[in-house]
């Protein structure tokens, strides 16, 4: 019985660095994309401010002549506002909580306090001044870099998008990832629509969004190795449907398997 456990312990273990090794990979990826961009953006690089420029302009003059479009780009972006994303990341951290995930409903909650750090201080760090227009079709408040809806959506939609991996088939993680990333860029589409951030700002979000998940993910897997694909098993294990004993009531399900019955205590 040893070689067989043996070799799933290997096999977990090469999955934890492959998954140790994405999410670095992402978060140093982001992290140098979000410092070019930076750079480029503090300096004032021509192609990049007349990019801004160019898109904005276009947009609002588009906004102010057609006031539906412009309802329904209000509308979209208050739906999908930063507090609506974290709530509902959030509350998906309770749940996981309440079903004994800890360490998984940290890192959800992990990502909510870090993105909204992150948004504030990246706005008090660069201070950058939001597209201003004499006839204004919207109206936001505080600095422009980055964009906190950006930001907490993207955040939001990839922690919804990775806890959905696991239970999902192919037909399932494909709907999923569709679905969480028109979101995201929807949400990114109507700030700019609206004149209220620069193209940069939100792709400045989008970016810190990786930083933010990938970072958590490799900090969780080098202070608890192994922890998140425990609490993975546990939820799975806690949702799992019950589908047998539904249709065939008073049938004994019989005994559970021992690696079975031990799937919620592994911590």
């Amino acid at each position: 019985m040893h070689p067989p456990a043996n070799g799933a312990s290997a096999a977990s273990a090469r999955h934890r660095r492959g998954r140790l090794l994405e999410s670095a990979a992402l978060a140093l990826g982001c992290a140098a994309l979000l410092g070019v961009l930076l750079a480029l953006v503090q300096s004032g690089w021509g192609p990049l401010a007349r990019l801004d420029r160019g898109w904005v302009d276009a947009l609002h003059d588009y906004a102010r002549r057609h006031t539906a479009w412009t309802a329904s780009m209000q509308m979209v972006s208050d739906i999908g506002g930063t507090v609506t994303t974290r709530a509902i990341l959030g509350a998906t951290a309770v749940w996981l909580w309440a079903i004994g995930a800890r360490m998984l409903a940290g890192w959800a909650a992990a990502q909510v306090l870090l993105g909204w750090l992150a948004n504030w201080g990246g706005k008090a760090l660069v201070g950058r001044a939001r597209p201003h227009f004499a006839d204004p079709v919207s109206y936001a408040s505080g600095a422009s870099f980055p964009s906190g809806h950006a930001m907490s959506s993207a955040i939001t939609g990839a922690a919804l998008v990775i806890l959905v991996w696991p239970r999902a088939n192919r037909a399932g993680r494909a709907t999923a990832c569709t679905a969480a990333a028109l979101a995201v860029l929807t949400i990114g589409w109507t700030r700019i629509a609206l004149g209220v951030h620069w193209p940069s700002d939100v792709l400045a979000g989008w970016l810190t969004a990786g930083l933010v998940v990938g970072g958590v993910t490799v900090a969780v897997e080098l202070w608890r190795p192994g922890a998140l694909s425990r609490d993975v098993r546990r939820v799975n294990w806690r949702t799992r449907p019950r589908v047998q004993r539904v249709l065939v009531p008073g049938v004994s399900m019989g005994p559970r398997r021992e690696s079975e019955s031990a799937a919620p205590d592994g911590q």
